[in-house]
């Protein structure tokens, strides 16, 4: 059971397998009862509407019984959780990390500002789509999973006035790039405080509105 989204309290939407034993009604139990799980409403491709139902914190006893879910091509477990997370990784909410960003260090980081560099941290939630390879023979008919995302004001101020003094955009791994394209789709090419959720698809022949601008800016995900 692979947790997705965090819709509305304790009810979650999941990917499932054997997803067709997981009927709506279904009771999954975990940790001798320490946490259940019902099935609530069944998605396509496997997905589900799951409501849990435990007693204590329930981070904590997610964190006690289950794993890290690794895309496929992580091979190994992790002994250690923490090495599948960038330094700066703020916000739980993703079902993976934004593996383009695992080479960075506070010490690189650090580097980069001294050279002068500006830093921006933005926030996409990592979902289905990394662990779901594009398997239509048509990449037009290829249907991303949709991800939740969010640019400050703070931050859009930063990345426009970049733009007006003539300067280049760098953005690190393609979370931050859906973020900025869905939000310059979204007005017209520029860059606003906003969130939503993304189902754009970068493929050959699309046309950048943002980071094809000169800018002198590093744009980095905050998410966990």
């Amino acid at each position: 059971m692979l947790l997705l989204n965090n819709t509305h309290d304790d009810e979650w939407e999941v990917l499932m397998k054997p997803a067709k034993r997981a009927k709506v009604g279904t009771e999954v139990v975990f940790g001798d009862g320490q946490l259940k799980a019902v099935v609530t409403k069944e998605l396509e491709h496997g997905g589900r509407m799951i409501e849990f139902q435990y007693d204590g914190i329930f981070m904590q006893i997610l964190e006690e019984l289950g794993e890290m879910p690794l895309p496929p091509y992580i091979k190994e477990k992790l002994d250690d959780p923490e090495m599948y997370q960038t330094v700066y990784a703020k916000e739980p909410g993703s079902a993976a990390a934004p593996t383009a960003g695992f080479h960075w260090t506070e010490e690189l980081l650090q580097k980069v500002q001294d050279k002068g560099i500006k830093l921006v941290y933005l926030t996409l939630h990592v979902g289905l789509g990394t662990f779901r390879p594009v398997s239509e023979d048509n990449v037009e008919d290829h249907k991303m999973h949709s991800e939740f995302y969010r640019l400050t004001e703070e931050a859009a101020a930063t990345l426009n006035e970049v733009h007006q003094n003539g300067g280049r955009v760098i953005a690190t791994g393609t979370t931050s790039i859906r973020t900025l394209e869905t939000i310059a789709t979204k007005f017209n090419g520029e860059l606003k405080a906003d969130s939503g959720w993304t189902e754009i698809f970068i493929k050959p022949g699309y046309q950048w509105k943002v980071l094809m601008v000169s800018s002198r800016i590093s744009i980095y995900q905050n998410q966990l």
